[in-house]
């Protein structure tokens, strides 16, 4: 089973489609807790050499309230983490957490069902300023 909402982006700018991201995480209910730069982050700390990956820490309140209502525990999990990382300075990919793929409760599935459908959603609407025809014919807008 998948564990993630997976979007490609062909030849577009990083921050453009981490501007888009968040906007559509926002139009679902989701606002940003905590962004990580993992290309940023110091040396000493990670180290390793990696291309653009930010990690967006995305919560919508009113499921992770009902969520922790349904499962107090269940609070160990958020934030839902969206994944906006560079592929080969060709293709921006969108990785968000299925909510689903970690529950197995059948009364926790309800909510984390709705969770699902609001993270697909957001991804599915992160337009870009272009139609991603194929990776060597774009179209601008």
């Amino acid at each position: 089973m998948a564990y993630t909402i997976d979007r490609i982006f062909w030849n577009p700018v990083i921050n453009e489609i981490v501007e888009r991201t968040v906007k559509a995480l926002s139009a679902e209910g989701f606002g940003i807790l905590t962004e990580i730069d993992v290309k940023a982050l110091p040396k000493s700390k990670f180290a390793i050499e990696t291309s653009d990956y930010l990690i967006l820490g995305a919560c919508n309140p009113k499921m992770a309230h009902k969520a922790m209502t349904t499962e107090p525990r269940v609070g160990a999990m958020p934030p839902s983490n969206v994944i906006v990382r560079d592929i080969d300075n060709q293709s921006v990919e969108v990785n968000a957490i299925d909510s689903l793929a970690a529950i197995d409760n059948v009364e926790r599935k309800s909510v984390a069902s709705d969770v699902r459908s609001l993270m697909e959603n957001a991804v599915n609407n992160i337009h870009p300023s272009y139609i991603p025809v194929h990776p060597h014919l774009l179209l601008v807008i």
